[in-house]
């Protein structure tokens, strides 16, 4: 290529060996040439013409000579129709024969030019917009996805308005038997709710004093490291965009096998002007997700861009998130070793902020339960992960069969953690931390948190639809413990306040409406009920990195009827507005300074045998 020294080649040489990339995109990786000069070499080396579909782009006729499947799956774009010539414009020179195999054969000879690889994506996306917005929106068979809901408002409207009518009206004739059946019901998903929590937690904590010292095992990796996509959604993120590339930029994966994409609405003139004033390295790259039907989520965001990943391996991670930096080497380590079955690794959250105020220690408290504990505890027992939002990795052929995820439903992890577990998948979880901004603000926090029960509500519906093929799909346990983690999720927080009652009750401002021996067994009940609770919190946070949160577990009391407000604003809007993507603000705190862990020396040494 003439920019390249004998030594750089050698080195370039003895890398490909050891991962999936070609010897042209591990030297632009490293910055040693450009992607014009990469272009003029591959044009010369396989004698194809070069053209530029950025001054040139194909016409919207073209569209219809090769399907939209078939310009992905290649990164190609029919160019130009000359009698019974087809010029197809191709980033791929080695793709030429399998794309002209899988064409079908309509008497036309195709023949390659090349163009730069983003040049090509660009001309897909305009010559097939309308098939890949609405491919985005649709991905999910009908049967899975909520998106009928749109269809149905007015049965919606009526179901909501019967529901209220017939409470009120109950309320006016009952109060008394209204009070006492709302109290029985939270008093039974309380218990429910609390016996999920306390077997979960005992089951992690008993694993972790059982475990043994760890043995030093051969560090087994690939024998060709495979190109990994993480997808960042982004939607108006002024402050956070020029942290995260620094944050990303700490990874010690080779970035020749690295595809960063961060995804950005069309319309979201915010953060185009902040990338705009960014430069960003080779392995980084921008995907606009074009407007379509009006609905905007990150879903939808998330499904548009997939089609355009490059790695067999996709993950996701959140704009204000700061990942381990050999986090992806963990991923592709665990992946390599687990079995075909598992297609879907969730690595942990912590927070970075949890020192700034008082919501943001008890949000890292609660998730420090939920994180380190309760899920764990969970997936020991067999029950299905409702996974995060971020630091999910995934089997990519696994999940495109799967379809992606539910463009309409606003909390797409865990629907998606619902549909890989009745596929007959697994969902391990990994030890690697990524550091997220803790929501601290009280209103932001009831936003989002609506947002969450207003997803685990139509998660809950959605697959509740056919419930004897869902019990048929997860079994017995299974099945079980979706119920017993969604309906208590939920109810928990719809009846704290007649919880709350209770111990006005016991300070004489409310009348009591049950038995009189019921009063001090339902006190005892509700307060050995918070003191599990508290201990919980307290295991949850007992470590060093967390120690400075143990007198704050105390509070949590008080932290929690924040949410009895998210749910009902969920409420509202599952009537009214279900699609409604209520974001969460990122950048109010610094970012965090993680320390980097050393990149090695050289590549790990791959294992003698494995696939």
């Amino acid at each position: 290529m003439g920019a390249i020294t004998e030594q750089q080649l050698e080195d370039g040489l003895a890398q490909q060996r050891r991962i999936d990339a070609q010897l042209g995109d591990i030297f632009l990786a490293e910055g040693i040439i450009t992607a014009e000069q990469l272009q003029q070499a591959l044009a010369q080396q396989h004698g194809m013409g070069l053209t530029d579909l950025t001054a040139q782009p194909p016409a919207p006729k073209m569209a219809a000579l090769m399907g939209v499947d078939l310009c992905l799956r290649h990164n190609a774009v029919p160019w130009r129709h000359f009698g019974d010539i087809l010029l197809v414009a191709m980033s791929h020179p080695h793709h030429c024969d399998a794309l002209k195999s899988e064409r079908p054969d309509d008497g036309l000879t195709v023949l390659p030019v090349l163009a730069e690889p983003e040049a090509v994506r660009a001309a897909i996306q305009a010559l097939y917009r309308p098939e890949l917005t609405q491919q985005a929106e649709t991905r999910v068979e009908d049967v899975y996805s909520c998106r009928n809901w749109g269809q149905v408002q007015w049965r919606r409207h009526a179901v909501s308005v019967l529901l209220v009518a017939a409470l009120l009206l109950w309320a006016v004739r009952s109060p008394q038997s209204l009070a006492l059946g709302l109290a029985g019901i939270a008093i039974v998903t309380l218990a429910m709710s609390m016996a999920l929590k306390i077997t979960a937690a005992g089951t992690q904590l008993w694993a972790e004093i059982r475990r043994k010292p760890p043995e030093d095992a051969p560090d087994i990796t690939p024998l060709r490291l495979p190109r990994v996509s993480v997808m960042v959604p982004l939607l108006r993120e002024k402050e956070i965009a020029g942290a995260l590339i620094h944050r990303l930029e700490r990874l010690t994966y080779p970035k020749a096998l690295l595809d960063i994409i961060l995804v950005l609405e069309e319309s979201d003139e915010i953060t185009k002007q902040t990338l705009a004033r960014t430069e960003l390295p080779q392995w980084m790259r921008v995907i606009e997700v074009p407007s379509g039907s009006g609905l905007m989520t990150k879903p939808r965001a998330l499904n548009y861009a997939l089609d355009f990943c490059r790695g067999s391996i996709v993950g996701i991670w959140d704009a204000e998130d700061s990942p381990e930096t050999d986090q992806i080497e963990q991923v592709v380590r665990h992946f390599h070793t687990a079995g075909p079955e598992v297609v879907c690794l969730q690595g942990r959250l912590d927070y970075y902020n949890s020192r700034d105020n008082w919501i943001a220690r008890c949000f890292t408290i609660e998730y420090a339960a939920w994180w380190r504990l309760i899920m764990p505890g969970l997936a020991r027992l067999g029950f299905v992960i409702p996974l995060g939002g971020t630091t999910l990795f995934f089997r990519r052929k696994e999940l495109e069969e799967l379809g992606g995820w539910d463009a309409h439903n606003v909390t797409e992890d865990a629907d998606l953690g619902v549909r890989l577990a009745r596929a007959g998948y697994r969902t391990e979880l990994i030890p690697t931390v990524t550091y997220e901004e803790a929501n601290c603000r009280a209103w932001p926090w009831i936003r989002q948190r609506s947002r969450w029960l207003k997803g685990f509500a139509i998660t809950w519906a959605v697959h509740m639809r056919a419930p004897r093929q869902l019990w048929r799909d997860l079994g017995p346990l299974r099945f079980l413990g979706l119920q017993l983690f969604f309906v208590t999720a939920l109810s928990q927080f719809l009846l704290a306040p007649v919880l709350w009652s209770f111990w006005l009750v016991s300070a004489g401002l409310l009348p009591w409406l049950a038995g009189a021996g019921a009063q001090p067994v339902l006190i005892g009940f509700f307060a050995g009920c918070e003191v599990m609770a508290l201990l919980i919190h307290m295991a949850a946070v007992r470590r060093q990195q967390h120690r400075h949160l143990l007198p704050w577990t105390i509070t949590m009391i008080a932290y929690f009827p924040m949410a009895s407000v998210a749910i009902y604003k969920a409420l509202y809007e599952l009537v009214l507005r279900p699609f409604f993507w209520d974001k969460t603000e990122h950048g109010v705190s610094a970012p965090p300074c993680i320390p980097a862990k050393d990149p090695p020396a050289e590549l790990p040494r791959p294992a003698a045998t494995g696939s």
